[in-house]
């Protein structure tokens, strides 16, 4: 019998309160990565109605004006006019930063204290901390993530496009999208619901009743957004699909003026949309030393290849580890029966072809380098949007590169044990 089900993702425009602060929180890590690339970091970042405070643990050689910092990327985000009670200009900027504590850190010292391309080094360099991490992939879509989440982040990144094109120009920072997908025996077949929350001016030109401005909201929306976004996906919207647009009336007040914000708060966004499983461990404002940040990485890239070969529709690996180990405590790795080869020749093939000791993953994919090879900027841009199945950013972890070997060992593997 076939078995239908409805599955939900969510996404957040670069104007969401907590969205606000992972940027931010990334920009201080790009800054402090691209003067210092040893600096340790684990910066939090709090905002509300008129404030931002800049909170946490930093150890850097880097000289870095915070607050500069934090105002123009509050200004990038699009929040100029002290009308919706959040400013660049105007909000009030507080810096409360210590040094990272001498116990955590000694686990990974020396990996600013010798070579960190040395097989002897990878072995003495632990991770910053305890944790479990989950990477996963499947092929749903051209880049291999499943179809709620990757639909929502398009939705949302359209949204704001048309906002700082001035296509849509009532338009505000703030915004939520949703998507939910109607699948059978685990193929997705149909999208049931789209829904769009989106920050708007108070008025429309000369449109000013509640009624009558989100019935054009939801017009353009459907044409600037929706219809753009769907153009190449294969399961489009149909007749029985509902649309869903700031289903309160209206949403004028948004912004850390409508809600707090904090670094953190946004993991299922930032990764799998639910999908998955997740660690726990949140990304923004952590430096590569951080396995809740670099290891999640490393899981991704691993469950992608294994998917791109062409081994499994669906894979998820986890990964745990201990302070001050370099090896992982544990490998899993988890195909859901649809692996075209057993479960533990892909957990050998992981272990003999990717890299997973921490300094060996910040090596690998440059982490430290990444920030001043791309002009100074490179974490604040995965802030947004989605930390996997990228196709705007040049991401390490989401480079293929290693599944035609995988293929052909898997292959080889199998042939073997025959």
């Amino acid at each position: 019998m076939t078995r239908r089900y409805l599955f939900t993702s969510e996404s957040v425009t670069e104007g969401h309160p907590d969205k606000i602060c992972d940027q931010i929180s990334d920009t201080i890590l790009d800054a402090l990565l691209t003067s210092d690339p040893s600096s340790r970091v684990a910066a939090e970042v709090v905002v509300n109605t008129g404030l931002v405070l800049v909170t946490g643990e930093i150890t850097s050689k880097a000289n870095v004006n915070y607050v500069n910092l934090v105002r123009k990327k509050i200004t990038e985000i699009g929040y100029t006019d002290a009308v919706n009670g959040f400013s660049a200009n105007s909000c009030s900027v507080i810096i409360a930063l210590d040094e990272q504590s001498p116990d955590i850190a000694q686990g990974v010292n020396t990996a600013h204290e010798a070579r960190t391309d040395s097989e002897e080094q990878f072995d003495k360099i632990g991770a910053g901390d305890q944790g479990i991490m989950f990477g996963f992939a499947c092929n749903e879509t051209p880049e291999l993530m499943p179809l709620p989440i990757s639909l929502s982040h398009r939705i949302a990144r359209r949204l704001a496009a048309v906002r700082q094109k001035g296509q849509l120009p009532y338009l505000r920072p703030d915004g939520k999208t949703q998507v939910t997908v109607a699948y059978e025996d685990g193929r997705p077949v149909g999208i049931d619901t789209i829904l769009i929350s989106t920050q708007h001016a108070a008025s429309i030109g000369d449109i000013t009743d509640d009624a009558a401005i989100l019935a054009k909201i939801k017009e353009d929306l459907w044409t600037a957004v929706v219809e753009p976004v769907f153009g190449d996906v294969k399961i489009k919207p149909d007749s029985a699909t509902r649309f869903l647009v700031n289903p309160t009336g209206k949403f004028v007040v948004g912004g850390p003026q409508g809600d707090s914000g904090l670094t953190g708060r946004k993991i299922i966004v930032d990764t799998y949309g639910g999908y998955s499983r997740h660690g726990g461990g949140a990304f923004s404002g952590k430096d590569p030393t951080k396995v809740d940040r670099s290891a999640a990485y490393a899981c991704r890239y691993a469950a992608k290849n294994i998917v791109a070969a062409g081994l499994a529709e669906k894979c998820e690996v986890q990964l745990s580890y201990a302070i001050g180990v370099a090896r992982p405590v544990s490998i899993f790795v988890d195909t859901f029966g649809t692996g075209k080869v057993d479960d533990d020749i892909l957990l050998e093939l992981i272990k003999e072809n990717f890299e997973l000791r921490p300094a060996g993953i910040i090596h690998a994919f440059g982490l430290r380098k990444l920030p001043s090879e791309r002009g100074g900027r490179f974490y604040q841009d995965v802030a947004a949007y989605g930390h996997f199945g990228r196709d705007d950013l040049d991401l390490p972890w989401e480079r293929t590169d290693k599944a035609e070997f995988l293929k052909q060992a898997a292959t080889d593997r199998s042939a073997a044990l025959a």
